[in-house]
């Protein structure tokens, strides 16, 4: 399927059409891979944890002990503290999750940045003039503009039989 990416236009005369004139139409196509369902894995040599005495309300217990906790993930440079709890190993799993999050919603936003690119690649502006194939109804044809080559019996293509044409894009190495 990866050479169905593009801009395909049909010409087709509508039954409805009184004078015979042939209507065209264009529907644009982008093949992309079903994204995995992502799971973050922090690994513990990626971290640099600091604990500090918490602030705010608590009263002496606060000032006393190093309950709070500061998380780098060094690679990305991402910080994230927790001082919710009056627990360090509380705040800590807090923490984790927190970046766990952040992380998973920067990786997410990157792969939707990379299917939007590998699509605008694919589909252009989606102008007739980017078209990739045309399906001509009345003259019982089928071509493929990038390496200029037809194919008649448009029922039996339109009905999946797509091989010839995928064979041939597949010698030309477009």
């Amino acid at each position: 399927m990866k050479y169905e990416g593009g801009v395909h236009r049909v010409q087709r005369i509508p039954e409805t059409e009184k004078g015979g004139r042939v209507h065209t139409s264009t529907s644009s196509v982008a093949i992309l891979q079903k994204p995995k369902g992502a799971q973050i894995k922090i690994k513990p040599g990626e971290l640099k944890i600091d604990f500090y005495k918490s602030s705010g309300p608590g009263g002496q217990y606060v000032n006393k002990r190093m309950t709070a906790i500061r998380i780098t993930h060094l690679p990305t440079g991402l910080v994230v503290t927790s001082q919710t709890e009056r627990n360090q190993l509380q705040n800590k799993e807090n923490a984790l999750s927190i970046l766990a999050a952040k992380l998973l919603e920067r990786k997410e936003i990157a792969e939707t940045e990379q299917l939007s690119g590998e699509r605008k690649a694919q589909i252009g502006w989606a102008k007739r003039a980017e078209k990739i194939r045309t399906y001509n109804f009345p003259q019982d044809r089928v071509t493929d503009h990038r390496i200029k080559k037809s194919w008649h019996n448009i029922e039996k293509i339109m009905a999946g039989n797509l091989n010839p044409i995928v064979s041939a894009l597949t010698k030309s190495e477009i």
